[in-house]
């Protein structure tokens, strides 16, 4: 082993030194250490503080947040709900315009229709029945008791190609009763979605 023959010169003298090997602790009556501990201390406490500060203002900002959530879908159902009622309302009418428009056409049928019309009418003496010309056809042909005027009324029936199977036009001097299958099922559309 050699031996170390040189001095080692320092500019200032060593404070706090001890052999690699370990040795004793430094005093903890160094005053450099009590305040080195005391402001890591110190240190320690600032940033519980601003972490408990950051974490309270986190949870106010997420309880808001689920709070704007929870309002959003209070708020969106009762829409999801109307427009699934209008969506159903529209399949609804959907399948039954293409029942009515698939069903057979009969006289008992049309006298219906025309009944229903001529009830809107009452007191009229003088009007007009305009009908499909398919449909006048088929009364003609079972003798309607529709076609023979009853006392004191004065009416025809006409065959026009605005009329569709199945529904009829009331012309009084008062107006126009619109009994066409078409005009019924969007009155009927008009008061389920309003």
């Amino acid at each position: 082993m050699n031996s170390w023959s040189e001095t080692i010169a320092l500019s200032r003298p060593l404070r706090d030194a001890r052999p690699a090997g370990g040795g004793p602790p430094p005093s903890a009556e160094d005053p450099r250490q009590a305040e080195l501990a005391a402001r890591y201390q110190l240190g320690l406490a600032d940033g519980e503080k601003a972490l408990t500060e950051q974490l309270l203002q986190q949870r106010a900002e997420l309880h808001e947040l689920v709070h704007g959530l929870l309002e959003s879908l209070r708020q969106a159902v009762p829409q999801v709900i109307r427009e699934t009622e209008n969506t159903m309302v529209c399949l609804a009418l959907a399948v039954s315009q293409k029942l009515v428009a698939d069903l057979p056409i009969s006289s008992a049928m049309i006298e219906g229709s025309v009944r229903d019309a001529l009830s809107q009418v009452e007191g009229a003496a003088r009007f007009t029945v305009r009908l499909h010309q398919a449909d006048l056809e088929l009364l003609q042909k079972a003798g309607s008791p529709l076609l023979t005027p009853a006392a004191g009324q004065e009416f025809r029936f006409v065959a026009s190609p605005e009329v569709t199977r199945g529904g009829c036009l009331v012309e009084t001097d008062f107006g126009t009763v619109d009994g066409r299958r078409e005009t019924k099922l969007d009155l009927l559309k008009k008061n389920l979605l309003t």
